[in-house]
């Protein structure tokens, strides 16, 4: 159910309803309105069970973040307690926004697996263990579908898409072969060994899913091209080339062969989608064009990357799309499923799609036609310094709303808490930096906002009156480029550098040891922390948010194992000629990332001055803010006197009929509950562990529950596996 259009709906309807009786003094009127606020209902296709659910991810096919719900209040949260607990048994780092329907709540555990309990009590219904083998991935929920007594559970695992009874959560044998299909099948054959998978929740359209996909981010990546399945059989139903082919819209924007996948990638939907159903469109944005960081094998605008789609959902085709990066060598891929609300503009009620950004802004878009709301303009951007590349030359920013981030490192923004003032301003000073979008270089430079936006995988919450709530992240990355590593030097190590060298090194540094204080350890004495097998079986499956590595072939694994363990590089198991495909080497672009951290002070704290994290209220009427906050707190820095810094977030807001935010989504382990009307903090309890997803909220036999996955393990946070319900006494 679309929740940003209920309030709104229902008026309208019963304005329809009621206008020939308008004025009319009579006995039947009182009658009519009541019989009016019925049809309202009944036409905006309400009812209290719908009301009482959350059947889609994120609430419902608007991904609003929003329920009607509004038992508990500004004058009872204080009174919230735990409820029910469930332990999933298998403790980590879970982005799962559990839904309920008729009852039962479906979510994931850490370690991929889908589950049903009672929704009022926790209790285990079914948990099935049955797919592939135990992913290390995370995933961030599952889709009901239903029809007639057909009622399924749809959830990614791997490669694969399967689908299990919603009562029993045994498999669907009759979809794909013996209950699952490959997300690979419309990729076409150079797919096959890349790494495709999904951690975000399919769209249904009907009797078809439509499905998110992640690939690799560098020269091995896949393509990223939507497609929709039917959920009965399991059949490809359509594919949308996000990659255009010859004699397609857009083919001009990429060199003629980077549809062949050769070395060119990416370009996929893996953040989630939004549906009008009604309409038959699903609004899909893409992230970036693979390599991420370097374009000079990709010369152009590269559509559809970057791009909000609006796809005929039942055929794939195009309806519109606007290209919100223009050859994106920063990474700034759309990290979230768009809002579709209504909103007041210039004297109109208009259907509307809102897309946030990493770069932190707000696009806002006629739902139907594509056109911005308010204007876009082309900002002239700082050109490349990289042989080869050609960066384009402007990007489009809106002129409304302001960014919910902050666009520019300059020295005023230097921390004066950090005690190595100094220094930090000496590197911004030397590095590259011109200001936003400034292409990587050798020189080093701030990326801001980085990487972990502005907005990120969480997304943005809204309200029937068309107010976006937004949690937003300020951290600096501190980056730089360099030729790479030549085939000669490639061929001259060892296998186990080798492989570690064009992997591994851009994030645990060349020499093993890291950058922990961002967020990359060290790989030193690895082997003697874990075991081998755990080691090899992370690098095939990812863990957290480090991607899997399917295509290292198993020599290669051998050999980088060897060399994790500290032996001789160049004497490695499986050290013989050609184990290496020489295609892995000739396929290297001609640069590649060699910086990839955290732009922090000597104490680990960002470099930047506060705020490191802020919660935004945005009016998408009018395109101005209705307040800002500091969103997190670092609790030893509160104990120094230091005001209020925030901090980054992952994971998204709840917003409630009753006017209440609710938010996790901080290293600091609170979930809090915020005023709509003004950000002011009404309640906050400490979590079990931390909960870097997004919550849920239901009503069961007439009392509320709001609910969320707390697995902690990031930020060094210890792990959890426990979904906690809140509920009043």
């Amino acid at each position: 159910m679309e929740y940003n259009i209920l309030l709104r709906g229902i008026y309208l309807n019963i304005q329809d309803f009621m206008h020939p009786f308008h004025g009319q003094n009579n006995f039947l009127y009182l009658p009519l309105c009541g019989f009016a606020l019925l049809w309202g209902l009944y036409a905006c296709g309400v009812s209290p069970e719908q009301e009482a659910e959350w059947r889609e991810y994120l609430g419902g096919p608007d991904r609003n973040h929003f329920s009607p719900l509004d038992q508990i209040h500004a004058g009872n949260v204080r009174e919230l307690q735990i409820a029910w607990t469930y332990h999933t048994g298998d403790s980590g780092h879970m982005q799962t926004n559990p839904i309920i329907v008729d009852g039962v709540l479906y979510g994931m555990t850490a370690g991929v697996q889908p589950f049903a309990v009672d929704a009022a009590t926790g209790r285990e219904l079914w948990r099935h263990t049955g797919g592939a083998k135990e992913s290390f991935s995370v995933n961030r929920g599952v889709v009901y579908w239903e029809k007639r007594a057909d009622k399924r559970i749809l959830y990614s695992q791997s490669e694969w898409l399967y689908a299990v009874d919603a009562r029993t959560g045994e498999p669907v044998t009759s979809f794909g072969e013996g209950g699952r299909v490959s997300l690979k099948t419309g990729l076409g054959p150079t797919a096959a060994d890349k790494m495709v998978l999904s951690n975000t929740p399919g769209t249904v359209y009907e009797d078809l899913i439509i499905m998110p996909l992640r690939v690799a981010e560098d020269h091995r990546a896949a393509l990223g091209h939507i497609q929709a399945f039917h959920i009965e059989t399991g059949e490809l139903a359509w594919v949308f080339h996000t990659i255009p082919h010859p004699d397609e819209y857009g083919y001009d924007t990429w060199p003629p062969d980077a549809y062949k996948n050769n070395g060119i990638g990416g370009a996929n939907n893996w953040a989630g989608m939004a549906i009008d159903r009604k309409r038959g469109i699903v609004y899909v944005p893409t992230g970036s064009a693979a390599p991420d960081f370097y374009g000079g094998d990709r010369i152009g605008a590269n559509l559809f990357a970057n791009t909000l789609l609006a796809l005929d959902a039942a055929t794939g085709k195009r309806i519109w799309h606007f290209q919100i990066v223009h050859h994106d060598i920063l990474d700034m891929d759309l990290p979230a499923p768009p809002n579709l609300i209504q909103v007041q503009h210039e004297g109109r009620l208009i259907d509307a799609v809102a897309q946030v950004t990493k770069h932190g802004y707000v696009f806002l878009f006629d739902r139907e036609t594509g056109v911005p709301l308010f204007p876009v303009e082309e900002l002239t951007v700082p050109p490349s310094t990289i042989p080869g590349e050609q960066a384009w030359p402007t990007q489009p920013l809106p002129t409304k709303p302001l960014p919910f981030s902050r666009q520019i490192v300059s020295d005023s923004l230097i921390s004066p808490w950090a005690g190595n003032r100094e220094e930090l301003l000496q590197i911004l000073r030397e590095s590259g930096y011109q200001g936003p979008f400034t292409p990587l270089n050798e020189q080093g430079m701030p990326v801001f906002p980085g990487l972990s936006g502005g907005a990120i995988w969480g997304g943005a919450a809204a309200d029937p009156e068309g107010i976006l709530y937004i949690n937003s992240n300020e951290m600096a990355r501190y980056m730089g480029i360099g030729p790479s590593t030549s085939p000669e030097q490639l061929q001259a190590m060892g296998i186990g550098m080798r492989v570690y060298t064009l992997n591994c090194a851009p994030c645990h540094g060349k020499d093993r040891r890291g950058y922990p204080a961002s967020g990359y350890p060290s790989l030193e004495g690895l082997l003697k922390r874990k075991t081998f097998g755990e080691v090899a079986e992370i690098v095939a499956g990812g863990k957290g948010m480090m991607p899997a590595f399917p295509g290292i072939l198993p020599g290669e694994k051998a050999a980088l194992l060897a060399y994790l363990n500290e032996s001789d590089p160049f004497a490695q198991a499986g050290d013989e000629p050609g184990l290496v495909p020489e295609s892995e080497t000739d396929e290297l672009p001609a640069y590649v990332v060699n910086r990839y951290m955290k732009f922090l002070d000597d104490q680990g704290y960002p470099a930047i001055a506060p705020p490191w994290g802020t919660l935004n209220a945005i009016d998408l009427n009018t395109g101005e803010f209705r307040w800002s906050i500091p969103f997190g707190e670092y609790p030893e820095l509160s104990a120094q006197g230091i005001p209020l810094t925030g901090t980054e977030s992952f994971g998204g807001p709840l917003v409630t009929g009753s006017g209440l935010l609710f938010i996790a989504a901080t290293q600091d382990g609170k979930f809090r509950a915020f005023d709509t009307q003004n950000g002011d903090l009404l309640w906050q309890t400490v979590l079990p562990a931390a909960a870097f997803a997004t919550p849920s909220t239901y009503s069961v036999n007439g009392k509320q529950y709001v609910v969320l996955a707390c697995g902690g393990g990031r930020f060094n946070t210890h792990k959890g596996d426990m979904y906690v319900a809140f509920s009043l006494p």
